[in-house]
């Protein structure tokens, strides 16, 4: 009956190894998708906002090595595996859970420094390329211009008006702009702070969504690794 009992501990520790398997691809493509999209507006956020899709995509990579251990110590009813693998997932489960509650932190708190850094970077447009690239790429994606409005570039730019990118693609033939002042009725009228930092939020909501979600079936393969190493430890006792 023990023997029983430990072979359908084995089997569901394979089933939820598929699963760590699967949730390691899960991880880092989440983490991935997330850092690409907000990796081109990188100059006008802190290091912090950008580090819990990296550290996912670091646990990510390590899931399926933890994964391997478990499958071996399984199949060989290895204890020292076993607890080894319970451990390294315990130390997974707690840097996922930590990145989850970061990320969930993080989306109410980056808004005021973020403002802060793009209304900084404006004087900085002709400046530095790093700063012309994020804006023009940053106002042609979300059809923006300037932080909260287009005004916002009054005054930082020599020729006394907005970059191209602000002026609108689809105007119609009489309203368009090129290199337009900022009131002209050609250019985009929203401003760039509200979408960019929607958008930050929307990937801090699925880095927190994906860290937590896995680290608790995660959690499940600690008890399942546990409960066999024990078992392996009674029969080997007897």
């Amino acid at each position: 009956m023990e023997s029983c009992g430990m072979d359908i501990v084995k089997y569901l520790l394979f089933f939820f190894n598929l699963l760590f398997t699967v949730s390691g691809i899960g991880i880092i493509v989440a983490g991935g998708v997330v850092l690409a999209d907000i990796d081109d507006y990188r100059t006008f956020m802190e290091s912090r906002i950008l580090a819990p899709p990296i550290v996912l995509i670091v646990v990510g990579t390590i899931v399926f090595l933890v994964a391997f251990l478990g499958c071996c110590g399984a199949i060989k009813e290895n204890y020292t595996m076993l607890v080894a693998y319970a451990v390294l997932l315990l130390v997974i489960f707690i840097a996922e859970f930590a990145v989850g509650i970061t990320a969930a932190v993080a989306k109410d708190d980056f808004s005021a420094v973020m403002k802060t850094s793009m209304n900084k970077s404006l004087s900085h447009y002709e400046k530095f390329t790093i700063e012309r690239n994020a804006w023009d790429k940053l106002q042609t994606k979300f059809e923006c211009c300037g932080v909260e409005h287009p005004q916002d570039w009054n005054g930082h730019l020599t020729s006394g008006k907005v970059p191209p990118t602000c002026c609108m693609s689809t105007a119609p033939e009489g309203a368009r702009c090129s290199n337009s002042t900022y009131n002209s009725p050609g250019i985009y009228q929203r401003g760039c702070f509200d979408k960019l930092k929607n958008r930050v939020k929307d990937g801090a909501l699925v880095l927190a969504g994906v860290g937590i979600g896995i680290a608790f079936v995660e959690l499940a393969g600690v008890v399942l690794a546990l409960l066999m190493a024990s078992s392996i430890k009674n029969s080997e006792q007897k």
